[in-house]
């Protein structure tokens, strides 16, 4: 829906947040941020947005990116599910980490940052579990919050149903203008004009091509809140660009970020954590599922390597074995040098995983080895592309996979995060790109040593990129 605060592109976005922003806590007395990722995402989703709010001041210690144990929405909210969260058990844990930021910082009150299904966490702790009293800001990035379908035929029960009763009661009116959004919290909304995947007329991307969805392009705005749109965003950019970074600051401050780069730090320290992917049946490829859970156990290996081969330059920079809580590091290293994470574990492929050089330190780096589809198992090696923060779109973006551009499966309309390749031959470097980004790794041909049972158990490379 259209309200009158509806704003088309940056720099409408601008004059409003400037305008409409109201008391707010002030440029010295940052206030506590917590992040809250999407469906079967993880807290390391939010790396370069923490990285840009630091650039611009915020202490460290103010930005808290949780990690929902079970990312995954169940198909129907009312009915358990193994391995998925209930939207009431979504918001308890939102609710507890929000206590504990409070609590370890001493403030009133938090911003609540979130992309996606993270956003009806927001919205439900906001209108029904206290969250009005703590919440000073609610950002919502992309959240479908009239629904990635609207139709009481299909998966009636799901959360992502506009006509279902969850997103019924949410956005029912709030007071005699209608509003959606339940105060005195101050709401924002960021959307793309017409490029998310998850608020489209048709139901292409939710395997329904051809068949009507019943929501638009404006789906994720709200009545009451302040709605900006930014041209040719996708789904996930929604919450991570420097675009959406840029409504976010001002929205939370009134004033325009100093910068949108990040910047970087003499003294890098990274940490994060290691974990694995559930199980729903007896096969560890078809029936896993994402979760957030620690993988104690796996063996971690950290290299540095070289910028244009992707070679490694002697041996560990940072070995363990990973704990019960699953963290793993910290390592000191420099924000010019390009590593490579090893992760071992039984059942899994060892994964390879390489990205662009840490221009900060963080807590959020988080690695999760590889489980093989079907189709991949007798591969001589599998190389793997992936853009966490957005997609791969090949009518907007300049990319290439290994010298081929569009990467293989790339689709236009933003809505492909990864490229797959089972490259041939011995070892060599395979480059991925993406706008400037440039990322080398190193091809893993079966050497026959496995990490577990099965012939398929081949190592895997991931080209990760920050982006």
């Amino acid at each position: 829906m259209t309200t009158r605060r509806d704003l088309l592109g940056a720099s409408a976005a601008t004059a409003l947040l400037a305008a409409c922003a109201s008391p707010t806590p002030s440029m010295q007395d940052k206030p506590p941020i917590v992040f809250v990722h999407g469906n079967g995402d993880s807290a390391s989703i939010w790396l370069t947005t923490v990285w840009r709010f630091e650039s611009n001041g915020w202490p460290r210690e103010r930005l808290h990116a949780i990690d929902v144990p079970y990312p995954l929405a169940r198909d129907d909210d009312a009915r358990p599910q193994p391995g998925r969260t209930s939207t009431a058990e979504h918001m308890a844990y939102l609710k507890s980490e929000v206590e504990k930021v409070l609590s370890a910082s001493g403030a009133r009150q938090v911003v609540l940052v979130a992309n996606s299904r993270g956003g009806y966490a927001v919205r439900n702790y906001v209108q029904n579990g206290g969250g009005a009293a703590v919440v000073s800001h609610a950002i919502l990035g992309g959240t479908p919050n009239h629904g990635v379908w609207a139709d009481p035929a299909y998966l009636p029960g799901s959360e992502f149903n506009g006509a279902g009763p969850f997103l019924t009661a949410l956005n029912a009116p709030k007071d005699a203008a209608g509003d959606e959004v339940t105060g005195p919290v101050k709401w924002l909304t960021i959307r793309s004009d017409n490029n998310d995947k998850y608020a489209q007329p048709d139901g292409q991307w939710i395997g329904r091509r051809g068949q009507p969805t019943h929501v638009t392009a404006e789906g994720p705005a709200l009545k009451g809140a302040t709605n900006v749109v930014i041209p040719r965003l996708d789904h996930r950019e929604t919450a991570f660009s420097p675009a959406a970074f840029d409504a976010m600051h001002r929205f939370i401050t009134g004033r325009a970020p100093a910068t949108l780069e990040v910047v970087p730090e003499d003294r890098v320290l990274l940490q994060g954590k290691v974990t694995g992917l559930g199980l729903s049946s007896t096969d560890a490829a078809s029936g896993s599922y994402a979760n957030n859970l620690p993988l104690p156990g796996a063996r971690l290996e950290v290299y540095a390597i070289d910028p244009a081969t992707g070679e490694r330059r002697g041996g560990p920079v940072h070995a363990q074995t990973v704990g019960p809580g699953g963290a793993w590091g910290p390592l000191a290293t420099t924000r010019d040098t390009r590593h490579e994470f090893v992760v071992a574990a039984p059942g899994y492929a060892t994964t390879h995983i390489y990205r662009s050089p840490f221009p900060r330190s963080s807590t959020l780096v988080n690695l999760r080895p590889e489980r093989l589809p079907e189709a991949d198992r007798a591969a001589p090696a599998v190389a793997i592309m992936n853009r966490p923060r957005g997609y791969l779109d090949p009518a907007r973006d300049r990319m290439a996979f290994d010298g081929q551009s569009p990467p293989p499966g790339a689709l236009p309309g933003a809505g492909v995060a990864t490229s797959r390749l089972k490259p041939a031959g011995p070892a060599r470097p395979i480059v991925a790109e993406f706008n400037g980004e440039r990322v080398v790794g190193r091809t893993w041909p079966d050497t026959g040593i496995r990490t577990g049972p099965g012939p398929w158990m081949i190592d895997v490379t991931v080209l990760e990129l920050h982006d």
